[in-house]
């Protein structure tokens, strides 16, 4: 680090802010915000825990107390790239100051909000978000509040530890805000593939992505130096994702997984050896799977995903995943401290793109993902809710699982079969929120077995559904749901018995429980 210089009082790192001009525009976060209106619509930094503006949050929430206090009305649009920092949403939850929100949260206090209509939550495939922000659907972007590593002596913008929605809110914002967080290690500088190929119809043309490692971009976002109107120096590790040890649960999931995967391989499906690339999303059990890898015969692996999470850190280090391609690094305190101690050896091996290609269908069906997303519940016949509690109250969104099943080679969904102490089963007769058809779900794993759906009549994966998937305590009861509607003489191509369809669910909300 170079020794701080001031500018306007305020201290900076001249390594980490290289351009004079950019230098003349040293400010603190409170006078930043001040540029912030009511009603404006504020794009942010931020994908999953990694690269949330750190003084943006508390210094805007300070703001609308302030405008408030003096009998004014404020709250902003705050447009993300998928869930950022619980740190920064839940402190301008607690002030109100959210009236919309897109495209994925993840906060309690923000959850809250939403559910009782307090804040509008508009809850969007992760891919589909940069081109929605172009065509103007959510009107006017006013101000960007992007976190960057560093800025270059010609005035380029160093990403840092996640890139989401940032070239995009770059490009269309009046305004932008520029957070320098000098945490963040230098040795980040050409870890990143930005890509500024994209265009909206009818004038685009094919993203020439061929593997995990392919480079199609360059190394550095760009903004228009008029647009800037603030550079905040900040020192601040990114917020830490909370993941808990493997249970003896989350170890049967992933050793379904893997012998699914061993399976697969030997009726050649997959290459032996390296797979096909892998995704997985966010959580425990996506993290037990990745961990279950480093004991396989697999080498050479690769990664495409959103997220890296700790256990792809530990692959990389084992020499199992000799790539690995996201949009951000999701990491717990110990995997940050990994990463940071030991830079030089995890920057060869990663990746990070903007989510727009991070997601894109054209490269995930190109590149033959091997897509595996936890869900809420699954139905007998296969769809999946993975959103919406009792099939009303948002749980967190449907992220970019949506991306990833859909075009994926394999869409698998992982779940325990309970929840709430066996009160809850993740098998019900039918979901009453669809997130992911009968038609994208391939594969469905519980602790108790795998439920390979390709290929199966409806009759015959409801079935194979119930008997591998549904907790024991449970089965009784599908077994008899099923029964009685396949012997109705209107059962059709899908039995249902619609007046029970959702019994499971209105039995919890009148007894607290789904058994009988």
């Amino acid at each position: 680090m170079s020794s701080p210089v001031h500018q306007a009082g305020i201290a900076y790192d001249p390594s980490r802010v290289r351009n004079r001009y950019f230098q003349g525009l040293v400010t603190d976060a409170a006078s930043a915000v001040a540029a912030i209106g009511d009603g404006d619509t504020v794009a942010i930094s931020g994908f999953a825990s990694a690269g949330t503006p750190k003084a943006f949050a508390p210094a805007l929430a300070e703001r609308i107390r302030a405008v408030r206090s003096e009998g004014g009305r404020m709250s902003v649009n705050l447009l993300t790239g998928a869930s950022v920092a619980n740190e920064a949403e839940r402190t301008l939850a607690e002030v109100d100051g959210i009236a919309l929100r897109m495209p994925y949260q993840s906060e309690p206090t923000a959850r809250r909000k939403i559910n009782a209509g307090e804040m509008d939550y508009v809850d969007v495939h992760l891919s589909h978000v940069a081109q929605q922000v172009w065509q103007g659907y959510y009107g006017n972007v006013d101000v960007a509040v992007v976190e960057v590593a560093a800025i270059t002596e010609d005035g380029k913008l160093v990403p840092g530890m996640s890139v989401g929605n940032n070239k995009t809110w770059l490009d269309v914002a009046d305004k932008v805000i520029l957070e320098v967080n000098s945490w963040v290690p230098l040795g980040v500088e050409g870890m990143h593939d930005i890509y500024y190929g994209t265009a909206l119809p009818p004038d685009r043309t094919p993203i020439m992505l061929t593997s995990a490692d392919s480079r199609i971009g360059q190394v550095h976002l760009e903004v228009d130096p008029a647009k800037v109107i603030a550079v905040i120096p900040t020192n601040h590790w990114d917020s830490k994702t909370i993941l808990t040890p493997p249970d003896a649960v989350s170890e049967a999931i992933a050793g379904h997984v893997l012998e699914f995967f061993h399976h697969e391989v030997s009726v050649g499906r997959l290459p032996e050896g390296s797979l096909l690339p892998l995704q997985a999303g966010i959580g425990n059990v996506a993290n037990a799977v990745l961990s279950g890898l480093a004991a396989g015969p697999y080498s050479d692996l690769t990664c495409y995903s959103e997220v890296i999470q700790d256990s792809m850190l530990r692959l990389i280090k084992d020499g199992k995943v000799s790539h690995a391609s996201a949009t951000a690094l999701a990491l717990s305190g110990d995997g940050l401290s990994e990463l940071v101690e030991n830079f030089d050896r995890y920057r060869r091996h990663i990746t990070l793109r903007p989510q727009e290609i991070s997601n894109h269908p054209e490269v995930v069906r190109r590149l033959g993902i091997i897509a595996m997303n936890g869900m809420l519940e699954a139905d007998i016949y296969g769809n999946v809710n993975s959103t919406h509690v009792g099939g009303t109250k948002i749980m967190n969104g449907v992220g970019g699982s949506g991306d990833f099943t859909r075009n994926g080679n394999v869409s698998m969904f992982l779940s325990p079969s309970t929840a709430k102490n066996g009160a809850v089963s993740a098998i019900v007769p039918m979901v009453p929120h669809v997130d992911h058809t009968e038609h994208d779900v391939q594969v469905i794993v519980t602790e108790h077995g795998l439920a390979d759906l390709r290929s199966l009549s409806p009759r015959k994966r409801s079935r194979l559904i119930v008997d591998r998937c549904a907790d024991p305590s449970f089965r009784p009861l599908l077994h008899d749901y099923l029964d009685r509607a396949e012997a109705r003489p209107d059962s059709g191509n899908t039995p249902h018995i619609l007046e029970e369809a959702f019994s499971f669910h209105t039995r919890f909300a009148g007894t607290g429980s789904m058994l009988r």
